[in-house]
Order: C-alpha cells, then structure tokens, then sequence
C-alpha cells in the first residue's frame, strides 16, 4: 500500500476528472468508485471518493462541494521525456477550459495545477556553467510551455 496518497477535491466531477487523468497517462486505472449513502453530507448515489491510479501512482479523488479552490503552492509535477510528451499533456490539460499560467505551470479545466516539466532541464538548469544555467533559466522564465529546445538554444548562447 503507498502510504501518502494525494487528495483531489471536486464538487461534483471526481469520478469524470479521475477517468480523464486515466487517460492521459499509460499504466493508469480506476480501482474503486464509493458513492455517497443514505446518511451522508451529500445526496445519496452522488460519487463520493474515487480511487486511482496515475502510472502506477495512487490518487484518490472526492467530491467534497463547497467552495475550496486549488492554488499553485501544491501542483501535480509531471516529469516529461520528451517535447512531444511536454506538448501532448499540455495540449489535453488545456483543453475545454484549462489556463497557461507560466514556467511550465497551468490548471486543467477543473482548477487543478499541474507542471508539465522536461527531464532534461535539470541538468541546464544545474549547471557547473553557471552563466550557461542563468541563460537557460532567463528563457524558461519567458515561457508558459516549456520549450525545452528554446533553453537549449539559451543555455549555449543561440539566442539571447
């Protein structure tokens, strides 16, 4: 059993939010959907936790109501091989409602924050070149989407 498992809050869409994350990520299921019961804060037969997984990752999802809004001081950090991976979660996240907010970050349609983020950023970022990493940096904090070649170029100088 993972023992921390994250949390997602949803007024009334955690079973329709959990089948979208599924979709978007290999090795990702619902294992368990618990509807609310006659005696309950909610109306009976309303969804009320969802559990599944993310590439093997467990989350588990509820449908809580009220008012609680997310905000970036937590997100969900996805660490992308590749451009073309970076542009399809970044493509489907958007999609049907969701904000670019910057340097990789952006809510999906539900308010969630996530960080679509390349891998290989790390190790410009990172750096012994320090003036190399501080062009990469300069160019990632231009970007919403990160344009991995985009601090490439930065980071050996390319652009400025």
């Amino acid at each position: 059993m993972q023992k921390i498992v994250t949390n997602l809050w949803y007024d009334t869409q955690a079973e329709e939010a959990a089948e979208f994350y599924c979709s978007l990520f290999e090795d990702s299921k619902i294992t368990k959907v618990l509807p609310y019961g006659e005696v309950g804060p909610r109306e009976a037969g309303l969804t009320m936790l969802v559990d599944f997984e993310l590439n093997g990752q467990k989350f588990t999802a509820i449908n809580g109501g009220g008012d609680f809004r997310y905000t970036h001081a937590m997100s969900l950090l996805v660490n992308c091989d590749s451009q073309e991976e970076i542009d399809r979660l970044w493509a489907a996240l958007l999609a049907d409602g969701g904000q670019e907010i910057e340097c990789g970050w952006l809510n999906d349609k539900y308010g969630v924050p996530w960080q679509i983020w390349p891998v290989a950023a790390d190790a410009l970022l990172a750096s012994s070149d320090r003036a190399a990493a501080n062009r990469a940096m300069q160019a990632m904090l231009g970007m919403k989407k990160i344009d991995l070649q985009g601090m490439r170029d930065a980071y050996e100088g390319k652009i400025s």
